[in-house]
Protein backbone atom coordinates (compact mmCIF):
# COMPACT_ATOMS: atom_id res chain seq x y z
CA UNK A 1 0.00 0.00 0.00
CA UNK A 2 1.36 3.50 -0.66
CA UNK A 3 0.52 6.66 1.53
CA UNK A 4 0.60 8.28 5.06
CA UNK A 5 -1.24 5.03 6.15
CA UNK A 6 1.15 2.08 4.25
CA UNK A 7 4.31 2.14 2.93
CA UNK A 8 6.12 4.80 1.11
CA UNK A 9 8.08 3.10 -2.26
CA UNK A 10 8.39 3.79 -5.69
CA UNK A 11 7.14 0.66 -6.04
CA UNK A 12 3.72 1.46 -3.59
CA UNK A 13 3.85 4.70 -5.85
CA UNK A 14 3.54 3.20 -9.05
CA UNK A 15 -0.01 1.93 -8.50
CA UNK A 16 -1.47 5.43 -8.97
CA UNK A 17 0.39 4.90 -12.93
CA UNK A 18 -1.07 3.74 -15.57
CA UNK A 19 1.65 2.56 -17.77
CA UNK A 20 3.59 -0.34 -16.40
CA UNK A 21 7.51 1.21 -15.82
CA UNK A 22 9.72 0.71 -13.26
CA UNK A 23 10.19 4.43 -11.27
CA UNK A 24 13.64 5.41 -10.06
CA UNK A 25 15.41 4.90 -6.61
CA UNK A 26 14.08 7.63 -4.01
CA UNK A 27 17.61 8.50 -3.51
CA UNK A 28 17.92 9.43 -7.36
CA UNK A 29 15.35 12.01 -7.45
CA UNK A 30 16.18 15.76 -6.41
CA UNK A 31 13.62 17.65 -8.67
CA UNK A 32 9.39 16.62 -9.20
CA UNK A 33 7.74 17.64 -12.45
CA UNK A 34 4.19 17.59 -13.05
CA UNK A 35 2.72 18.26 -15.64
CA UNK A 36 -1.40 18.87 -16.54
CA UNK A 37 -2.53 17.46 -19.28
CA UNK A 38 -5.97 19.54 -20.76
CA UNK A 39 -4.45 22.90 -22.00
CA UNK A 40 -1.76 23.01 -20.55
CA UNK A 41 0.21 20.01 -22.40
CA UNK A 42 -2.38 19.71 -25.13
CA UNK A 43 -5.03 22.13 -26.77
CA UNK A 44 -7.87 19.94 -25.69
CA UNK A 45 -11.25 21.82 -27.25
CA UNK A 46 -14.37 22.87 -25.78
CA UNK A 47 -17.59 23.30 -26.52
CA UNK A 48 -18.26 25.94 -29.51
CA UNK A 49 -20.13 28.89 -27.91
CA UNK A 50 -21.40 30.11 -31.21
CA UNK A 51 -22.57 26.54 -31.84
CA UNK A 52 -24.54 25.76 -28.57
CA UNK A 53 -26.92 28.08 -26.19
CA UNK A 54 -25.59 28.73 -23.21
CA UNK A 55 -27.51 26.68 -21.02
CA UNK A 56 -26.65 23.63 -23.49
CA UNK A 57 -22.86 24.69 -23.32
CA UNK A 58 -22.81 24.14 -19.12
CA UNK A 59 -24.81 21.00 -19.22
CA UNK A 60 -23.08 19.15 -22.26
CA UNK A 61 -19.85 19.78 -19.34
CA UNK A 62 -21.14 17.59 -16.94
CA UNK A 63 -20.40 14.22 -16.39
CA UNK A 64 -23.62 12.88 -15.84
CA UNK A 65 -25.33 14.36 -18.67
CA UNK A 66 -25.14 11.68 -20.55
CA UNK A 67 -25.35 7.75 -20.11
CA UNK A 68 -21.45 7.48 -21.44
CA UNK A 69 -20.51 11.08 -20.12
CA UNK A 70 -20.48 14.90 -21.26
CA UNK A 71 -18.17 16.50 -23.06
CA UNK A 72 -14.55 15.70 -20.73
CA UNK A 73 -15.63 12.26 -19.61
CA UNK A 74 -16.52 10.34 -23.17
CA UNK A 75 -13.28 9.80 -24.95
CA UNK A 76 -15.30 10.34 -28.70
CA UNK A 77 -14.96 14.09 -28.30
CA UNK A 78 -10.76 14.14 -26.84
CA UNK A 79 -10.58 11.12 -30.02
CA UNK A 80 -12.17 13.64 -32.47
CA UNK A 81 -9.71 16.31 -32.20
CA UNK A 82 -7.89 17.58 -35.43
CA UNK A 83 -9.09 15.13 -37.89
CA UNK A 84 -9.32 12.45 -35.57
CA UNK A 85 -7.21 10.16 -34.29
CA UNK A 86 -6.81 8.21 -37.17
CA UNK A 87 -5.19 10.65 -39.15
CA UNK A 88 -3.85 12.71 -36.72
CA UNK A 89 -1.47 9.75 -34.35
CA UNK A 90 0.66 9.44 -37.27
CA UNK A 91 1.24 12.98 -37.41
CA UNK A 92 1.39 13.46 -33.31
CA UNK A 93 -1.36 15.63 -33.55
CA UNK A 94 0.32 18.26 -35.25
CA UNK A 95 -0.37 22.19 -33.83
CA UNK A 96 -2.28 20.69 -30.98
CA UNK A 97 0.06 19.95 -28.42
CA UNK A 98 1.33 23.08 -26.36
CA UNK A 99 5.25 23.42 -28.09
CA UNK A 100 6.56 25.08 -25.38
CA UNK A 101 5.19 22.53 -22.28
CA UNK A 102 6.72 19.80 -25.10
CA UNK A 103 9.90 20.86 -24.95
CA UNK A 104 9.80 21.57 -21.01
CA UNK A 105 9.00 17.49 -20.78
CA UNK A 106 11.90 16.80 -23.38
CA UNK A 107 14.29 18.69 -20.68
CA UNK A 108 12.54 16.87 -17.89
CA UNK A 109 13.08 13.38 -19.26
CA UNK A 110 16.74 13.68 -19.95
CA UNK A 111 17.49 14.98 -16.30
CA UNK A 112 18.00 11.27 -14.42
CA UNK A 113 17.21 13.55 -11.30
CA UNK A 114 14.03 14.17 -12.50
CA UNK A 115 10.74 12.61 -11.75
CA UNK A 116 8.35 13.16 -14.83
CA UNK A 117 4.85 13.43 -14.24
CA UNK A 118 1.48 13.28 -15.83
CA UNK A 119 -1.38 14.05 -14.07
CA UNK A 120 -5.07 14.63 -15.28
CA UNK A 121 -8.54 14.51 -13.65
CA UNK A 122 -9.55 12.83 -16.82
CA UNK A 123 -11.13 9.24 -16.09
CA UNK A 124 -8.56 6.64 -16.00
CA UNK A 125 -10.57 3.32 -17.44
CA UNK A 126 -11.82 5.81 -20.04
CA UNK A 127 -8.97 7.67 -21.32
CA UNK A 128 -5.56 5.52 -20.41
CA UNK A 129 -5.46 4.31 -23.68
CA UNK A 130 -6.19 7.16 -25.93
CA UNK A 131 -3.97 9.82 -23.71
CA UNK A 132 -1.05 7.09 -23.87
CA UNK A 133 -1.13 7.35 -27.60
CA UNK A 134 -1.28 10.79 -27.81
CA UNK A 135 2.13 11.49 -25.73
CA UNK A 136 3.64 8.54 -27.41
CA UNK A 137 3.03 9.50 -30.77
CA UNK A 138 4.83 12.84 -29.83
CA UNK A 139 7.74 10.75 -28.07
CA UNK A 140 7.26 12.12 -24.80
CA UNK A 141 7.90 9.72 -21.99
CA UNK A 142 6.79 10.24 -18.60
CA UNK A 143 8.06 8.10 -15.30
CA UNK A 144 3.96 8.61 -13.77
CA UNK A 145 1.20 8.99 -15.95
CA UNK A 146 -1.56 9.55 -13.68
CA UNK A 147 -5.50 9.42 -14.52
CA UNK A 148 -8.42 9.87 -12.02
CA UNK A 149 -8.83 5.92 -11.09
CA UNK A 150 -12.31 4.74 -9.53
CA UNK A 151 -10.32 4.60 -6.17
CA UNK A 152 -7.09 5.28 -5.37
CA UNK A 153 -4.04 2.22 -4.61
CA UNK A 154 -5.09 2.55 -0.83
CA UNK A 155 -9.07 2.54 -1.81
CA UNK A 156 -9.34 6.21 -1.28
CA UNK A 157 -12.82 8.19 -3.29
CA UNK A 158 -11.83 10.87 -4.51
CA UNK A 159 -14.86 13.68 -4.59
CA UNK A 160 -13.46 16.10 -6.83
CA UNK A 161 -9.98 15.91 -9.40
CA UNK A 162 -8.32 18.59 -6.90
CA UNK A 163 -8.58 15.86 -4.11
CA UNK A 164 -7.42 12.98 -6.33
CA UNK A 165 -4.63 14.82 -7.56
CA UNK A 166 -3.44 16.37 -3.82
CA UNK A 167 -3.74 12.60 -2.23
CA UNK A 168 -1.17 11.82 -5.48
CA UNK A 169 1.45 14.82 -5.10
CA UNK A 170 1.28 14.18 -0.95
CA UNK A 171 2.54 10.58 -1.86
CA UNK A 172 5.03 11.74 -4.40
CA UNK A 173 6.36 14.54 -2.43
CA UNK A 174 6.84 11.74 0.85
CA UNK A 175 7.90 8.72 -1.39
CA UNK A 176 10.72 10.86 -3.24
CA UNK A 177 11.39 12.24 0.41
CA UNK A 178 15.18 13.73 -0.66
CA UNK A 179 14.12 15.56 -3.50
CA UNK A 180 14.11 19.11 -3.05
CA UNK A 181 11.70 21.06 -5.41
CA UNK A 182 8.48 20.12 -6.87
CA UNK A 183 7.02 22.32 -9.95
CA UNK A 184 3.47 21.99 -11.04
CA UNK A 185 2.55 23.13 -14.73
CA UNK A 186 -1.32 24.06 -14.14
CA UNK A 187 -3.47 26.12 -16.78
CA UNK A 188 -6.40 26.84 -14.44
CA UNK A 189 -5.94 29.74 -12.11
CA UNK A 190 -8.56 27.91 -9.46
CA UNK A 191 -6.60 24.96 -9.49
CA UNK A 192 -2.66 26.85 -9.51
CA UNK A 193 -4.35 28.59 -6.33
CA UNK A 194 -5.61 25.21 -4.86
CA UNK A 195 -1.66 23.95 -5.49
CA UNK A 196 -0.25 26.57 -3.92
CA UNK A 197 -2.59 26.72 -0.96
CA UNK A 198 -2.10 22.71 -0.10
CA UNK A 199 1.50 23.27 -0.30
CA UNK A 200 1.87 25.95 1.94
CA UNK A 201 -0.23 23.89 3.82
CA UNK A 202 2.12 20.51 3.16
CA UNK A 203 5.18 22.63 4.38
CA UNK A 204 3.66 24.52 7.20
CA UNK A 205 2.81 20.70 8.37
CA UNK A 206 6.12 19.40 7.84
CA UNK A 207 7.69 22.34 10.55
CA UNK A 208 5.22 21.62 12.92
CA UNK A 209 6.42 19.71 15.84
CA UNK A 210 3.54 17.94 16.95
CA UNK A 211 1.90 17.59 13.51
CA UNK A 212 3.04 13.99 13.78
CA UNK A 213 2.57 12.75 17.13
CA UNK A 214 5.60 14.44 18.45
CA UNK A 215 7.84 11.78 16.26
CA UNK A 216 9.81 13.28 13.22
CA UNK A 217 8.56 14.91 10.21
CA UNK A 218 8.37 11.89 6.85
CA UNK A 219 10.60 14.94 5.15
CA UNK A 220 11.76 18.14 4.63
CA UNK A 221 10.22 20.83 3.69
CA UNK A 222 10.07 21.22 -0.35
CA UNK A 223 10.62 23.83 -2.29
CA UNK A 224 7.02 24.52 -4.50
CA UNK A 225 6.57 26.15 -7.55
CA UNK A 226 3.37 26.46 -9.21
CA UNK A 227 3.40 27.52 -12.89
CA UNK A 228 0.07 29.26 -14.62
CA UNK A 229 0.48 27.89 -18.17
CA UNK A 230 -0.85 30.54 -20.76
CA UNK A 231 -4.26 30.36 -22.08
CA UNK A 232 -4.31 27.76 -24.85
CA UNK A 233 -8.26 26.93 -25.62
CA UNK A 234 -9.57 25.87 -29.05
CA UNK A 235 -12.54 24.50 -30.90
CA UNK A 236 -13.57 21.89 -33.08
CA UNK A 237 -14.76 22.05 -36.46
CA UNK A 238 -18.29 22.81 -35.47
CA UNK A 239 -19.61 19.86 -38.55
CA UNK A 240 -17.46 17.46 -36.39
CA UNK A 241 -18.46 18.63 -33.22
CA UNK A 242 -22.10 18.78 -33.42
CA UNK A 243 -21.91 15.13 -34.88
CA UNK A 244 -19.63 13.98 -32.27
CA UNK A 245 -22.36 15.07 -30.01
CA UNK A 246 -25.13 13.48 -32.16
CA UNK A 247 -23.32 10.22 -31.80
CA UNK A 248 -23.07 10.31 -27.95
CA UNK A 249 -26.81 11.12 -27.81
CA UNK A 250 -27.86 8.61 -30.05
CA UNK A 251 -26.14 5.96 -27.75
CA UNK A 252 -27.99 7.59 -24.71
CA UNK A 253 -31.16 6.90 -26.33
CA UNK A 254 -30.45 3.46 -27.28
CA UNK A 255 -29.12 2.37 -24.00
CA UNK A 256 -32.23 3.20 -22.61
CA UNK A 257 -34.39 1.70 -25.06
CA UNK A 258 -32.03 -1.21 -24.34
CA UNK A 259 -32.80 -0.89 -20.78
CA UNK A 260 -29.16 -0.61 -19.56
CA UNK A 261 -29.34 3.26 -18.66
CA UNK A 262 -29.26 3.91 -15.40
CA UNK A 263 -32.43 4.45 -13.84
CA UNK A 264 -33.38 8.23 -14.58
CA UNK A 265 -31.39 8.56 -17.46
CA UNK A 266 -33.17 10.75 -20.19
CA UNK A 267 -33.58 10.74 -24.04
CA UNK A 268 -32.54 13.87 -25.66
CA UNK A 269 -32.35 15.76 -28.99
CA UNK A 270 -30.53 18.24 -30.98
CA UNK A 271 -32.90 21.25 -31.38
CA UNK A 272 -32.38 24.47 -32.98
CA UNK A 273 -32.92 28.00 -31.28
CA UNK A 274 -33.54 30.40 -34.77
CA UNK A 275 -33.14 34.05 -33.24
CA UNK A 276 -33.84 35.62 -36.64
CA UNK A 277 -34.25 35.47 -40.16
CA UNK A 278 -32.43 37.89 -42.34
CA UNK A 279 -29.95 38.65 -45.22
CA UNK A 280 -26.38 37.58 -43.79
CA UNK A 281 -23.26 39.61 -44.29
CA UNK A 282 -19.94 37.76 -44.88
CA UNK A 283 -17.61 38.83 -42.65
CA UNK A 284 -15.38 41.44 -44.55
CA UNK A 285 -17.97 43.37 -45.14
CA UNK A 286 -18.95 43.59 -41.20
CA UNK A 287 -16.04 44.90 -40.91
CA UNK A 288 -16.34 47.43 -43.92
CA UNK A 289 -19.25 48.09 -42.16
CA UNK A 290 -18.32 48.68 -39.05
CA UNK A 291 -16.30 51.69 -40.54
CA UNK A 292 -19.16 53.94 -41.27
CA UNK A 293 -20.32 54.38 -37.14
CA UNK A 294 -19.01 57.62 -36.05
CA UNK A 295 -19.49 57.90 -32.59
CA UNK A 296 -19.76 61.53 -30.52
CA UNK A 297 -16.57 63.06 -28.69
CA UNK A 298 -18.40 61.87 -25.38
CA UNK A 299 -19.70 58.03 -25.86
CA UNK A 300 -17.47 55.87 -24.43
CA UNK A 301 -16.26 52.97 -26.75
CA UNK A 302 -16.84 50.06 -24.15
CA UNK A 303 -20.48 50.96 -23.95
CA UNK A 304 -20.96 50.25 -27.67
CA UNK A 305 -21.85 47.18 -29.21
CA UNK A 306 -21.14 46.76 -33.56
CA UNK A 307 -23.43 44.66 -35.16
CA UNK A 308 -23.01 44.92 -38.83
CA UNK A 309 -23.89 41.74 -39.61
CA UNK A 310 -27.41 41.29 -41.03
CA UNK A 311 -30.74 43.25 -43.00
CA UNK A 312 -33.41 42.00 -40.96
CA UNK A 313 -35.90 39.85 -42.83
CA UNK A 314 -38.03 38.99 -39.10
CA UNK A 315 -37.05 38.31 -35.92
CA UNK A 316 -37.75 34.42 -36.12
CA UNK A 317 -38.06 31.57 -37.98
CA UNK A 318 -39.53 32.76 -41.56
CA UNK A 319 -42.85 31.15 -42.81
CA UNK A 320 -42.99 29.99 -46.06
CA UNK A 321 -44.54 32.61 -47.65
CA UNK A 322 -41.97 35.53 -46.70
CA UNK A 323 -38.81 32.93 -47.96
CA UNK A 324 -40.57 33.09 -51.26
CA UNK A 325 -40.58 36.40 -51.56
CA UNK A 326 -36.91 36.70 -50.71
CA UNK A 327 -36.01 33.52 -52.98
CA UNK A 328 -35.41 31.12 -49.91
CA UNK A 329 -32.91 30.13 -47.60
CA UNK A 330 -29.50 30.47 -49.72
CA UNK A 331 -30.75 33.06 -51.87
CA UNK A 332 -28.13 35.97 -52.32
CA UNK A 333 -28.42 40.16 -53.08
CA UNK A 334 -26.46 42.71 -53.88
CA UNK A 335 -26.89 45.79 -51.80
CA UNK A 336 -25.90 49.23 -51.54
CA UNK A 337 -25.68 51.85 -48.53
CA UNK A 338 -27.63 55.02 -49.36
CA UNK A 339 -27.85 56.51 -46.00
CA UNK A 340 -26.59 56.51 -42.80
CA UNK A 341 -28.37 57.97 -39.22
CA UNK A 342 -27.74 58.31 -35.65
CA UNK A 343 -30.70 57.90 -33.66
CA UNK A 344 -30.17 59.92 -30.14
CA UNK A 345 -26.96 58.20 -29.95
CA UNK A 346 -27.94 55.08 -28.84
CA UNK A 347 -28.17 53.11 -32.49
CA UNK A 348 -26.17 53.27 -35.68
CA UNK A 349 -27.51 52.03 -38.68
CA UNK A 350 -27.05 52.27 -42.74
CA UNK A 351 -29.75 52.29 -44.88
CA UNK A 352 -29.45 50.17 -48.36
CA UNK A 353 -31.29 49.47 -51.12
CA UNK A 354 -30.70 46.51 -53.62
CA UNK A 355 -28.54 47.43 -56.48
CA UNK A 356 -30.93 46.07 -58.90
CA UNK A 357 -34.05 47.77 -58.67
CA UNK A 358 -36.14 44.47 -59.84
CA UNK A 359 -35.14 42.50 -56.83
CA UNK A 360 -38.10 41.62 -54.68
CA UNK A 361 -37.44 41.92 -50.94
CA UNK A 362 -39.00 42.18 -47.52
CA UNK A 363 -38.16 43.44 -43.92
CA UNK A 364 -40.14 43.38 -40.76
CA UNK A 365 -38.81 46.59 -40.15
CA UNK A 366 -39.91 50.06 -41.38
CA UNK A 367 -36.65 50.55 -43.47
CA UNK A 368 -34.37 48.16 -45.49
CA UNK A 369 -31.26 49.21 -43.29
CA UNK A 370 -27.94 47.53 -41.54
CA UNK A 371 -28.18 48.31 -37.61
CA UNK A 372 -24.28 48.79 -37.58
CA UNK A 373 -24.34 49.40 -33.51
CA UNK A 374 -26.28 49.67 -30.47
CA UNK A 375 -25.21 51.56 -27.23
CA UNK A 376 -25.69 49.95 -23.87
CA UNK A 377 -29.26 49.23 -23.11
CA UNK A 378 -30.24 50.05 -26.79
CA UNK A 379 -32.18 47.75 -28.72
CA UNK A 380 -31.67 47.43 -32.34
CA UNK A 381 -35.59 47.65 -33.35
CA UNK A 382 -35.11 51.10 -32.40
CA UNK A 383 -33.63 51.61 -36.05
CA UNK A 384 -37.11 51.82 -36.80
CA UNK A 385 -37.54 55.31 -34.77
CA UNK A 386 -35.29 56.68 -37.28
CA UNK A 387 -36.95 59.08 -40.01
CA UNK A 388 -34.17 61.11 -41.30
CA UNK A 389 -31.27 59.41 -43.19
CA UNK A 390 -28.34 61.28 -44.32
CA UNK A 391 -27.23 60.98 -47.83
CA UNK A 392 -23.64 59.34 -48.27
CA UNK A 393 -20.86 60.32 -50.39
CA UNK A 394 -20.18 58.00 -52.84
CA UNK A 395 -16.56 56.36 -51.81
CA UNK A 396 -19.03 55.25 -48.33
CA UNK A 397 -21.64 53.73 -50.50
CA UNK A 398 -20.43 50.65 -49.92
CA UNK A 399 -21.47 47.50 -52.00
CA UNK A 400 -21.95 44.11 -50.09
CA UNK A 401 -23.59 40.49 -51.07
CA UNK A 402 -25.85 38.89 -48.64
CA UNK A 403 -26.87 35.42 -48.04
CA UNK A 404 -30.79 34.84 -47.07
CA UNK A 405 -29.92 32.88 -43.76
CA UNK A 406 -31.23 32.32 -40.19
CA UNK A 407 -29.26 33.20 -36.93
CA UNK A 408 -29.22 29.54 -35.19
CA UNK A 409 -27.80 28.35 -31.77
CA UNK A 410 -28.55 24.83 -31.01
CA UNK A 411 -29.47 23.57 -27.97
CA UNK A 412 -29.98 20.25 -26.03
CA UNK A 413 -32.94 19.08 -24.83
CA UNK A 414 -35.28 16.48 -23.47
CA UNK A 415 -36.92 14.92 -26.77
CA UNK A 416 -40.81 14.87 -26.66
CA UNK A 417 -42.62 13.05 -28.70
CA UNK A 418 -45.45 15.27 -29.78
CA UNK A 419 -43.13 17.92 -30.48
CA UNK A 420 -42.56 18.98 -34.47
CA UNK A 421 -40.30 20.78 -35.82
CA UNK A 422 -41.55 24.23 -35.69
CA UNK A 423 -42.63 24.49 -31.79
CA UNK A 424 -38.89 22.82 -31.52
CA UNK A 425 -37.10 25.82 -32.49
CA UNK A 426 -38.09 27.80 -29.41
CA UNK A 427 -36.34 27.13 -26.34
CA UNK A 428 -39.74 26.72 -24.15
CA UNK A 429 -42.46 25.39 -26.71
CA UNK A 430 -45.34 27.61 -25.23
CA UNK A 431 -43.60 30.49 -26.47
CA UNK A 432 -44.18 28.80 -30.20
CA UNK A 433 -47.67 30.33 -29.96
CA UNK A 434 -45.75 33.89 -29.86
CA UNK A 435 -45.14 32.98 -33.56
CA UNK A 436 -47.99 32.07 -35.10
CA UNK A 437 -48.04 29.64 -38.23
CA UNK A 438 -49.34 30.61 -41.55
CA UNK A 439 -51.64 27.96 -41.01
CA UNK A 440 -52.99 29.83 -37.98
CA UNK A 441 -54.76 32.39 -40.01
CA UNK A 442 -58.03 31.62 -42.25
CA UNK A 443 -57.88 32.73 -45.88
CA UNK A 444 -59.16 35.86 -46.69
CA UNK A 445 -63.11 35.88 -47.12
CA UNK A 446 -63.70 32.85 -45.07
CA UNK A 447 -66.49 33.18 -42.44
CA UNK A 448 -64.57 30.90 -39.94
CA UNK A 449 -60.65 29.45 -39.29
CA UNK A 450 -60.04 26.19 -40.52
CA UNK A 451 -60.44 23.27 -38.60
CA UNK A 452 -56.64 22.66 -37.68
CA UNK A 453 -57.20 19.18 -37.81
CA UNK A 454 -57.98 18.90 -42.10
CA UNK A 455 -55.73 21.32 -42.29
CA UNK A 456 -52.18 20.76 -44.07
CA UNK A 457 -49.57 22.40 -43.09
CA UNK A 458 -46.79 23.72 -45.71
CA UNK A 459 -44.65 20.47 -46.17
CA UNK A 460 -41.66 20.90 -44.08
CA UNK A 461 -38.38 20.87 -45.78
CA UNK A 462 -35.53 18.07 -44.81
CA UNK A 463 -32.10 19.33 -43.04
CA UNK A 464 -29.66 19.85 -45.64
CA UNK A 465 -27.42 21.42 -43.66
CA UNK A 466 -26.16 24.45 -41.28
CA UNK A 467 -24.23 27.08 -41.26
CA UNK A 468 -23.57 29.28 -38.54
CA UNK A 469 -24.71 33.24 -39.37
CA UNK A 470 -25.22 32.27 -43.18
CA UNK A 471 -27.40 30.07 -45.12
CA UNK A 472 -28.95 27.41 -43.40
CA UNK A 473 -31.96 25.38 -44.19
CA UNK A 474 -33.93 24.45 -41.11
CA UNK A 475 -36.70 22.27 -40.25
CA UNK A 476 -36.36 18.54 -40.26
CA UNK A 477 -35.22 16.15 -37.13
CA UNK A 478 -32.30 16.59 -35.33
CA UNK A 479 -32.03 13.31 -34.68
CA UNK A 480 -30.80 13.03 -38.33
CA UNK A 481 -28.46 16.34 -38.88
CA UNK A 482 -26.38 17.27 -41.12
CA UNK A 483 -24.24 20.49 -41.46
CA UNK A 484 -23.20 22.61 -44.37
CA UNK A 485 -20.10 24.57 -42.61
CA UNK A 486 -19.72 28.15 -44.37
CA UNK A 487 -17.01 30.59 -43.16
CA UNK A 488 -17.85 33.82 -44.15
CA UNK A 489 -19.22 35.77 -41.03
CA UNK A 490 -19.34 33.26 -38.70
CA UNK A 491 -17.43 32.74 -35.84
CA UNK A 492 -16.82 29.13 -36.01
CA UNK A 493 -13.36 28.40 -36.54
CA UNK A 494 -13.09 26.29 -38.94
CA UNK A 495 -15.45 24.81 -42.21
CA UNK A 496 -15.78 21.23 -44.22
CA UNK A 497 -17.27 18.41 -42.88
CA UNK A 498 -16.83 14.88 -42.10
CA UNK A 499 -18.46 11.84 -44.25
CA UNK A 500 -22.36 11.57 -43.56
CA UNK A 501 -24.35 13.98 -41.18
CA UNK A 502 -26.67 11.42 -39.98
CA UNK A 503 -27.72 10.92 -36.47
CA UNK A 504 -26.34 7.44 -37.54
CA UNK A 505 -22.99 8.57 -37.77
CA UNK A 506 -20.58 5.52 -37.98
CA UNK A 507 -18.88 5.00 -35.40
CA UNK A 508 -15.26 5.76 -34.00
CA UNK A 509 -13.11 8.63 -33.07
CA UNK A 510 -12.74 10.68 -36.33
CA UNK A 511 -12.85 14.24 -36.55
CA UNK A 512 -11.71 17.31 -38.81
CA UNK A 513 -9.44 20.44 -37.91
CA UNK A 514 -8.53 23.74 -39.45
CA UNK A 515 -7.49 26.50 -38.94
CA UNK A 516 -9.53 27.57 -35.90
CA UNK A 517 -10.39 30.15 -32.82
CA UNK A 518 -7.66 29.90 -29.66
CA UNK A 519 -8.02 32.94 -28.27
CA UNK A 520 -9.01 31.78 -24.72
CA UNK A 521 -11.81 33.38 -22.69
CA UNK A 522 -11.08 33.02 -19.32
CA UNK A 523 -14.53 31.37 -17.73
CA UNK A 524 -15.62 29.06 -20.98
CA UNK A 525 -13.01 26.33 -19.86
CA UNK A 526 -14.56 24.53 -17.28
CA UNK A 527 -13.17 21.80 -14.41
CA UNK A 528 -13.58 18.59 -15.02
CA UNK A 529 -15.32 18.73 -11.47
CA UNK A 530 -16.35 22.79 -11.41
CA UNK A 531 -19.82 23.77 -10.96
CA UNK A 532 -20.58 24.05 -15.31
CA UNK A 533 -24.21 23.93 -15.00
CA UNK A 534 -24.51 27.59 -14.46
CA UNK A 535 -24.65 28.21 -17.78
CA UNK A 536 -22.70 30.16 -20.02
CA UNK A 537 -24.16 33.68 -22.19
CA UNK A 538 -23.61 32.90 -25.67
CA UNK A 539 -25.58 34.12 -28.57
CA UNK A 540 -27.29 36.54 -27.79
CA UNK A 541 -30.71 38.05 -29.89
CA UNK A 542 -29.72 40.36 -31.66
CA UNK A 543 -33.85 41.39 -32.80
Amino acid sequence: MSGMNGTLSPTALSRWSCQQKVLPPAAAIKHIHIYDFDNTLFTSPLPNKSVWNGSTYGLLQTEDFLHDGGWWHNPRILAATGEGIEKEEPRAWQGCFNESIVELVRLSMEDPSTLNVLLTGRNESAFSDLVGRMVASKGLEFDIVALKPRSGPSGQQFGSTMLFKQALLKDIVFTYSTAEEIRVYEDRPKHTKGFRDFFASLNSSLMDPYAYNNGPAPREPINAEVIQVADQQSTMDPVSEVAEIQQMINENNQAILDGVAPKGTRPYKIKRSVFYTGYLIPAQDIERLKTLVKLPYNCPEHEIKYLANNILITPRPAPQSILDKVGGIGARTRWRVVGLANHENRVWAARVQPTDAGVQTYSDNRTLCVVLATRRNAKPIEANDIRNWQPVAAHLAFEFETTVGEKVLLRIEEEKHFEDDYEASFPNTRNARKHPREEDFPPLGSERPPNKQQHTRPQQRSNGGYAWQNQNPRGGNPSAIGFAAHRGGANTGRGGSRGGGAGGQSGGFRGRRGGGQRGRGRGAYKSLDDNVGQGYSGGSMQY
